[in-house]
């Protein structure tokens, strides 16, 4: 091992020299041979490979990320970041986190072996499912239809912030004691939303995983495909407020600067792009080889997909904000009963329980990828 560390770095090499199931389409050299070592693979990082800029667009994102999503706590008169009403907002940093420094390490260690290369990119798959669920219990705490409303005489939260110097001045909430204006699929964002999200999330994994083994030859499609479900399901709620007149602010539906729909529509926007150079392979489409080290679609699809996230993240702060200036709403007597506060088991419970079945499922598929590794020695031995 020694030795193997000490060794000066190995040729990069082109695609007719390493494995079928190594090679991306229209990227024609920069591989690393599929036998690196750890030490030679963190060497790699700052080595022009083909896969040196798949590793930094996201592996730096991680910082910018956590300075945008910090910053919050720095606000005048901000509550302290153990408050249970930011536990969603840290779910939402662990799903973020975990995407973020996932994907970057499959890019830099997948050069280890071609079973490390399989078990790279499920946990990858993986942790794409955990940021859809962080994403959903962030929605429903800040962004359902009825986040800040309260039972009569009680407060959803447990502080108020005085003095936020952050962004314009937010307008009242506008709010009718109509039972009308409520909405009506209460019972679904309430008691099926975020199991919906889980359920959708594990069928992701699955379907992800699988295209490893089966599909290959349609797998860029059905990767993007297959999460659109997800992205629909834990938008709901933003479709809602976007779609109905909200009951907490009355600038929720606008896209003024600041605004859930503008944040919402450029979210959409980056994941459009993002989507269309995944599927698209342009620009190497057009000159194989050119963009082997940089500029190829999935350096783009990185760049794009975190952008989204940046979106999304002020969109999430911009409510976090509105909620609490705002004085919590009440709700007329037959109106149905009050969003229940977040708790540990309501967010932390369901992000972890969540994290388990992934586990198991990437366990299951890097079991299968390791016997279908033994089976074939076996049979080039017996050869």
């Amino acid at each position: 091992m020694l030795l193997r560390c000490s060794r000066p770095s190995q040729p990069l090499l082109r695609h007719t020299d390493v494995p079928q199931r190594v090679t991306e389409s229209f990227i024609l050299s920069g591989y690393r041979f599929p036998n690196y070592s750890l030490r030679e693979c963190l060497a790699s990082a700052f080595r022009p490979t083909n896969e040196t800029g798949n590793f930094w667009t996201h592996f730096l994102a991680v910082f910018v990320f956590a300075f945008h999503f910090l910053e919050l706590f720095g606000w005048e008169g901000w509550p302290s970041f153990s408050d249970p009403f930011f536990y969603p907002f840290w779910n939402y940093f662990i799903g973020v986190f975990l995407l973020l420094m996932a994907s970057s390490m499959a890019h830099l260690l997948n050069s280890m072996s071609l079973l490390i290369r399989e078990i790279c990119f499920f946990v990858d798959y993986g942790t794409i499912s955990a940021y859809t669920v962080g994403s959903s219990l962030a929605y429903f705490y800040y962004i359902h239809p009825r986040a800040g409303i309260t039972a009569l005489g009680h407060h959803n939260v447990t502080w108020e912030v005085k003095t936020v110097h952050e962004g314009p001045p937010l307008p009242p909430p506008s709010f009718s004691s109509s039972p009308s204006a409520l909405p009506e699929f209460h019972m679904f964002f309430e008691s099926f939303y975020i199991p919906s999200a889980c359920v959708v999330a594990l069928i992701c994994t699955l379907a992800c995983c699988n295209t490893r083994q089966r599909w290959r030859r349609h797998r860029y499609i059905i990767r993007t495909l297959v999460f659109l479900l997800p992205f629909i399901v834990a938008s709901t709620p933003v479709f809602y407020r976007l779609l109905r007149p909200s009951v907490t602010s009355a600038q929720s539906s606008s896209f003024s600067p600041g605004s859930l729909g503008l944040f919402f529509s450029r979210h959409c926007f980056w994941l459009l792009v993002s989507a269309l150079f995944n599927i698209s392979k342009f620009p190497e489409r057009l000159s194989p080889g050119k963009f082997d080290i940089w500029g190829h679609s999935h350096q783009w699809f990185h760049c794009c997909t975190f952008l989204s996230i940046l979106d999304e993240l002020h969109m999430i702060k911009a409510e976090i904000r509105a909620l609490a200036l705002h004085p919590a709403l009440t709700l007329p007597a037959l109106a149905p009963p009050p969003l229940a506060g977040p708790t540990l088991y309501s967010t932390y419970g369901v992000m972890f329980t969540l994290q388990g079945c992934i586990g198991a499922i990437i366990s299951w598929f890097s079991w299968g990828a390791c016997r279908n590794q033994g089976t074939k020695a076996e049979h080039l031995k017996s050869q």
